[in-house]
Order: structure tokens, then C-alpha cells, then sequence
């Protein structure tokens, strides 16, 4: 563990146990958070792919519309 990220616990273990908690679940929804990030990006070509697919379904479905940026 870095010497800062023992001072941020230090601190926050000063905290009412209230505050501590509301901490400890920030801190570990931000690192899902992050490993879901890393994960999606792992791969962005497949991202890609889905999202191409998913654009084209919704187009075939008639959920699209043309835009005109030329006359704005």
C-alpha cells in the first residue's frame, strides 16, 4: 500500500462510522466501476461491433431518422 493511500485510511478512519462506511462503499463501487471500465475497453473492437449492430437494428426496425446537418 503507497504511504498517500495509508494517510487517505488514516484520515478517513477518523471519520463517525457512518461517514466510514459511506466512504468504504464509494471506494469500492469507484473500483468496480473501474474494473468494468477496463474490461469494456479491453476489447473496443467488439464494443465497436455491438454498437454498429445494435445502431443497424434499430435502423431496420424504422427507430432512425435522417439527419440533415447541412440546413441547420
Amino acid at each position: 500500500m503507497t504511504k498517500l493511500l495509508e494517510k487517505a485510511f488514516k484520515e478517513a478512519s477518523k471519520l463517525p462510522k457512518l461517514e466510514q462506511n459511506a466512504f468504504a462503499k464509494w471506494v469500492m463501487d469507484e473500483l468496480k466501476t473501474e474494473a468494468k471500465l477496463q474490461e469494456a475497453f479491453a476489447s473496443p473492437e467488439d464494443i465497436l461491433d455491438k454498437l454498429a449492430d445494435e445502431a443497424l437494428a434499430e435502423h431496420k426496425a424504422g427507430k432512425s431518422k435522417i439527419l440533415n446537418v447541412g440546413n441547420q
